[in-house]
């Protein structure tokens, strides 16, 4: 029980995500259909929040003393997400969001493509379905990623 706790925790952590609750559950031998569906809930638990209020928070902290970096740092990575995701998407910005989510590389992922959304003042509800539809993808994409290196160093490396 407690590693799905940390599967949940470990997704909901930003440019960790699905990445790291993956691969964590699969190295600690978990159910992976009761681990997926954990690290999509945790993954997609701090979404709406993202968009709603993420980019209202981080205006309001850019120009304070301790947190101003972090904060512009963050400001600075969704708008060029975002600049990023219209340029080369045209029409197809919503198809764009669930790849740019879906395809697990670092810098991308639901906090990422949210706060992009937000940025870019995409449609709410389209944005959540799409990146919701992206953290599916990565989710899988990880899962059978994992599966395999953790399957392969297991068969090396286990008594015979």
């Amino acid at each position: 029980m407690i590693h799905y706790i940390v599967v949940f925790l470990i997704s909901m952590v930003p440019l960790i995500e699905l990445r790291g609750a993956i691969p964590y559950a699969v190295g600690m031998n978990c159910n992976m259909v009761i681990a997926y569906i954990v690290a999509i809930i945790g993954n997609m638990l701090p979404v709406p929040f993202i968009y709603l209020f993420a980019r209202k928070i981080l205006e309001w902290g850019k120009d304070k003393k301790y947190i101003g970096k972090f904060f512009t740092f963050c400001l600075e990575k969704g708008e060029k997400g975002g600049k990023k995701l219209q340029s080369k998407a045209g029409r197809g910005l919503y198809v764009a969001l669930m790849l740019f989510v879906g395809i697990p590389l670092p810098g991308t992922g639901a906090w990422t493509g949210t706060l992009a959304a937000s940025m870019l003042d995409m449609d709410f509800k389209k944005s959540v379905i799409a990146v919701m539809l992206g953290v599916i993808i990565a989710g899988v994409i990880m899962g059978l990623a994992s599966m395999g290196i953790f399957g392969a160093i297991g068969a090396i490396f286990a008594p015979k």
